[in-house]
């Protein structure tokens, strides 16, 4: 591994951000507290996440100076999950999506109390949004909260099984919790949508009076207290609505709404969704970065046999090569997409979110996560049996992943509605595009490979209009979206692809180290004709590509690989990530002694140095 090369490497996927924003954090995650516990139940799994999320509360700013500095906040969405998963979630429920609205919308005087108890995480905050009936569709949820201006009081009822809050923290009654609940503000007859509200859950002595819950079904390495909640004539005081610029009581009482459509006012209350897209995909792709540093270390080390040879790394194997260099190719793209994403971001007005920036979250929140399950899928499954255990790390970040595709906007769902909304922006692409010419041109040429990823999804965009706008047969426009939903949902992620790549072509160039550079120029080569041979005969059949580029594609991958095999350690060495830090054995630089230690089989064993490592 060359250090300087590394470093660079750092810089680049860190957005040079690693010293101020992320390193206190890691070093945060040595403490023992942090060491693995084998042989807990899922409750005594869950009581520990909340100890390690009181322990990384303690160890950093407040979580109101966190949320000021949003970078602050995506580095602490991306580090907590490598050592415990369910510490990630609790931290970012309570501190972006909970806090975050009450900071948005009930920063005010007479809720000092209450933001202050939060604040020094006397309570956690549950987030109550989604419904058992109204999970892709929160925005008719159906938990109430009705006004009455004789008490100054909000009752909040559930009305029916439907509408119990699903899968928020409300299991453990001695945890005391201060919630967020979105519910359906009604005062003087009127139903003004879907407002946020600070409800108590549990004072430490277990749930407040007309307050309920049953626990969700046990879930894979997440010990957490996720039930269903419903509420029966809790009264809660008029200031708990956190109503911010969204409306608020006049000097009569009376409820008066802002102005605007019901649909802006929901998408202002709901405003912490979108950096919450961008925690998820933090998330997401620090999982995928420790799979890589793990898979890729195990296999410097695991030997088998091999023709004419006896032991071999089976990192020597172009198979092996393939797949994990591909894996580590999209885990490059997708962390600088999401850095590029970040940067929009944080670039934006808060107050009027663009609509090119909302798809590009949405997109990027969707193919990070899509992309990172299959990443940690093939490094568990390249790691053997070692990759089935917990202590190991990488089984448990699957199940990450899987919590993820549906966190904060189930992915499918996602990307149908920015794709919708791409769509029905309209634009001047009635004609076919012009595709690239490929004559004379590397197939690694990374100007190639974006300008093919541009074409496709230009062509995809111009194909789903003309199908929306096609009155030639007698349908209504559920049947007209129906037939042209699949190619939308391609080209939004052809979109996120491309610009993936574009963000990977960008960071070559900007590579100030010429080893860093050595290195990542094949890795981004490797991603575009990744995605580039999913779709060849398309571009074959466009003249994008030629015939001989096309049948030329898994010969040049193969040689992509054998280039990237001396950068390996060099890669990954960007990541951060040490095996003190991960504490997962076959990551050890003797995995075979660490593994003996964690378990206390066999006896000594006497260190071996693989051949050719």
């Amino acid at each position: 591994m060359t250090p300087s090369a590394s470093a660079e490497l750092s810089r680049l996927l860190f957005d040079g951000r690693y010293e101020q924003k992320h390193q206190d954090i890691h070093d945060l995650l040595l403490d023992p507290l942090f060491d693995p516990r084998e042989g807990l139940t899922m409750n005594e799994a869950g009581k520990l996440a909340y100890e390690r999320s009181r322990a990384v509360h303690g160890g950093l700013e407040r979580p109101r100076e966190i949320l000021a500095d949003p970078w602050r906040l995506f580095a602490l969405a991306e580090w907590p999950s490598l050592v415990d998963v369910s510490t990630f979630s609790l931290l970012m429920v309570h501190y972006n999506l909970a806090f975050g609205t009450v900071v948005e919308h009930g920063a005010r005087d007479d809720l000092k109390d209450l933001f202050d108890e939060l604040d020094r995480l006397d309570s956690f905050s549950p987030y109550m949004a989604t419904e058992l009936g109204y999970g892709n569709n929160v925005a008719a949820l159906r938990t109430e909260a009705v006004y009455e201006d004789e008490s100054g009081t909000f009752v909040l009822n559930t009305p029916d099984a439907l509408a119990q809050k699903y899968m928020s923290y409300s299991g453990f009654g001695d945890v005391p919790k201060l919630a967020v609940v979105m519910a359906r503000l009604k005062a003087d007859g009127k139903d003004h949508g879907v407002f946020p509200f600070l409800v108590r859950i549990s004072d430490g002595n277990g749930l407040c009076e007309g307050v309920h819950a049953a626990p969700c079904p046990e879930k894979p390495v997440q010990g957490l207290d996720n039930g269903l909640t419903w509420f029966d004539h809790v009264r809660i005081p008029r200031r708990n609505l956190l109503h911010g610029d969204m409306g608020g009581f006049d000097d009569n009482g009376v409820f008066r709404p802002a102005s605007g459509n019901r649909r802006k006012r929901f998408l202002r209350a709901m405003s912490r969704i979108l950096p919450g897209r961008l925690c998820v995909s933090s998330a997401a792709t620090g999982a995928g970065r420790a799979s890589m540093f793990i898979a890729l270390r195990y296999a410097a080390q695991r030997l088998t046999n091999a023709p004419g040879r006896n032991d071999l790394p089976v990192i020597e194997y172009r198979s092996h090569q393939r797949a994990l260099f591909t894996a580590l190719a999209k885990t490059y793209a997708m962390t600088l997409l999401l850095n590029h994403a970040k940067r929009e971001f944080t670039g934006a007005p808060r107050d009027a979110v663009p609509t090119e920036l909302n798809h590009l979250v949405s997109i990027t929140k969707a193919l990070s996560t899509w992309e990172m399950t299959e990443v940690v899928a093939t490094c568990r499954e390249r790691c053997g049996a070692q990759g089935i255990f917990s202590v190991n790390r990488i089984a448990d970040y699957g199940s990450l992943l899987q919590g993820l595709v549906t966190a904060e906007g189930d992915n499918q769902v996602l990307l149908a509605t920015t794709a919708g909304q791409i769509i029905a922006q309209g634009g001047d692409d009635e004609e076919p595009g012009t595709p690239p010419d490929p004559q004379g041109r590397e197939l690694r040429d990374l100007g190639l490979l974006v300008e093919a990823l541009r074409y496709r999804e230009r062509e995809l965009l111009r194909a789903a209009r003309a199908s929306m706008a096609d009155d030639s047969v007698d349908r209504n426009y559920f049947e007209a979206w129906n037939a042209t939903i699949n190619s939308g949902l391609e080209m939004a992620r052809v979109r996120g692809v491309r610009t993936a790549l574009e963000s990977f072509a960008a960071a070559v160039d900007e590579a100030r180290d010429e080893t860093a550079r050595s290195a990542l120029r094949p890795l981004a080569a490797l991603y575009g004709l990744t995605e580039v041979s999913r779709d060849a005969g398309w571009f074959l059949a466009r003249g994008a590509l030629t015939a001989e580029q096309v049948e030329r594609l898994e010969e040049e991958s193969d040689a992509l690989c054998a280039e990237l095999r001396p950068y390996a350690d060099t890669l990954i060495g960007g990541f951060n990530l040490t095996p003190e830090l991960l504490r997962a054995p076959i990551a050890a630089d003797d995995y075979v002694a660490a593994f003996q230690q964690r378990t206390g089989a066999f006896g000594p064993v006497p260190a071996r140095t693989p051949e050719g490592s």
